[in-house]
């Protein structure tokens, strides 16, 4: 199983848009796990900026998830994506279906 696959599937991580803390959140086990993110809307892309899990919650796939969730949403939006995370930089290059959504290098 890929190390950014959750083993006991997606929908054993509810995570939830909080489009007014621009970010994507999930509280596990009393722990909240993070994706933040800024919007340039006159370029029309998102910054995804930081990924946060604590420790003891690492390996669980929670990171993915935000990340697929969000970039998901960037694209039903039409943005184009600036991964300044390491770890969205990493997802999309494990991810080649996600590459589209990537900003042109211009």
């Amino acid at each position: 199983m890929p190390s950014d696959a959750s083993p006991a599937g997606d929908a054993a991580i509810p995570v939830r848009h909080r489009p007014e803390a621009a970010r994507f959140e999930a509280e596990i086990d009393g722990h909240l796990c993070l994706l933040t993110y800024q919007i340039d809307p006159a370029r029309r892309r998102v910054a995804f900026d930081h990924t946060g899990v604590p420790a003891l919650l690492q390996g669980r796939g929670i990171a993915a998830e935000l990340v697929r969730q969000g970039l998901a949403w960037a694209e039903a939006q039409g943005l184009q994506v600036l991964p300044r995370c390491s770890y969205v930089a990493v997802y999309m290059r494990r991810h080649p279906e996600t590459r589209p959504l990537l900003e042109p290098r211009g």
